[in-house]
């Protein structure tokens, strides 16, 4: 009896957790897909391609802050979560990490602005774009998660992005608006990263401790294979708005930027699940083995039938939409739309394979190799295809890539005997 209580208890705070994330997620997506109409019409594709080309850049180095500990913190607070000093131990290594990694990357930054010509002409976008990377570096998601409790994050982000869509359609009125819209991400990622520390140090009584040395190499050592996935991870996606800024024009770039952001928003319907789910299946590995199975079967299913519909619906809806909600001007985002489509279903598929299945056994090696040759094959493509075919080649290559990823995971899945699938 004790333990179907267990059971029951455990399926409600992942059930609390999954309905906080969905929630999020409409602040992630859908709120930027209600001011998107607004800022494409107004900011144009140039000016709307600059924005995001600059957010391309600025997500090199949050990478390098965010390291692997999204991942790697989020596992070992996870399974220390009831003891308070090792918690804090992990807390205060994590923190200083991400604040020696900001310093790094602030460096190379200013190099990079004042040494490439392609950035000076519009150097304060970059720079105010970059100041939301110490925003991102603040914001300690990897706690909440690991303790699995993803109502605070919903609480700040959501009230912060409300008042900024309130903002954005106050301010930004023109086409030379464009910092303005940079400065305003900005603010809001450093007051959604200020307000999460402060709840954590205050809420959860957790003390900042000067670390040792030997807790940084540790946090490192763990992180470093998941910092080569997640530098892989954006080899193949964020990247390719970066490179595509590189060979064309910056209102093509706004065609492909756009269309992603209408991918991303109905994507976003199943992204709560790998947040709120990571945690709870690496608890559920280390109690049965059978039961980690029988859950990631579950949830493979799922991501089937839901990725399957949302692809199927943006392709054949692929044109009204555009015309809806980016309008006239956007009418190269429609074969770009249609592309990128099945990404949905691809990428939730892979999710529940490799970061849901691969990374709780600790198979981070396998993990990060595949992702290495994923990244590997978007750069080729990209650089055969974008130069000629520019947005089109964009959304070519990255679908590939993901077919790739899931195709491989798949296959390391079923060489090794894991019945997930």
């Amino acid at each position: 009896m004790k333990r179907i209580f267990q059971i029951i208890n455990s399926n409600k705070v992942l059930f609390k957790n999954f309905t906080s994330l969905s929630v999020l997620q409409i602040a992630n997506y859908i709120f930027p897909l209600i001011t998107l109409p607004y800022l494409v019409r107004v900011l144009g594709p140039e000016k709307y391609g600059l924005v995001n080309f600059a957010a391309a850049f600025a997500a090199y180095f949050t990478i390098i802050t965010d390291y692997g500990f999204n991942l790697s913190a989020t596992q070992e607070i996870s399974v220390s979560r009831n003891d308070k000093k090792r918690v804090a131990e992990i807390f205060s290594s994590v923190i200083t990490l991400k604040m020696m990694f900001f310093i790094l990357s602030s460096v190379i930054f200013f190099l990079a602005v004042l040494v490439i010509p392609q950035f000076q002409e519009y150097q304060l976008l970059f720079i105010v774009t970059f100041i939301s990377v110490f925003g991102t570096a603040l914001f300690p998601l990897w706690f909440y998660q690991g303790i699995e409790r993803m109502n605070y994050i919903l609480v700040i982000t959501v009230s912060v992005r409300l008042i900024i869509i309130v903002l954005i359609f106050v301010i930004i009125k023109a086409e030379n608006d464009f910092i303005k819209l940079a400065a305003l991400n900005t603010i809001a990622q450093f007051v959604i990263g200020f307000a999460g520390l402060m709840i954590v140090l205050n809420k959860f009584h957790i003390k900042y401790i000067f670390p040792k040395i030997s807790l940084l190499k540790l946090q490192i050592k763990n992180g470093w294979n998941l910092f080569l996935s997640t530098v892989w991870i954006n080899l193949y996606t964020t990247s390719n708005v970066f490179i595509l800024g590189l060979f064309a024009p910056a209102n093509v770039v706004g065609y492909f930027a756009a269309a992603d952001k209408i991918r991303m928003a109905f994507q976003g319907i199943l992204s709560p699940m790998s947040q709120s789910v990571f945690p709870y299946v690496n608890n559920l590995l280390s109690e049965s083995y059978e039961r980690f199975i029988s859950f990631n079967k579950k949830l493979f299913k799922i991501a089937l039938l839901v990725g399957t519909v949302i692809s199927i619906a943006l392709f054949l809806f692929a044109e009204p939409l555009v015309n809806i909600v980016l309008g006239k001007d956007y009418e190269s985002s429609i074969l770009v739309l249609k592309i990128i489509a099945w990404l949905p279903l691809i990428i939730f598929l892979s999710n529940i394979l490799g970061i849901q299945t691969m990374l709780p056994m600790n198979k981070h090696k396998s993990f990060a190799i595949i992702l290495f040759f994923a990244a590997m094959i978007n750069l080729i493509l990209s650089f055969i295809l974008v130069p000629t075919y520019f947005e089109i080649g964009t959304s070519i290559s990255v679908l590939v890539t993901e077919i790739f990823v899931t195709m491989s995971f798949f296959v390391f899945i079923k060489k090794n005997k894991i019945l997930v699938v």
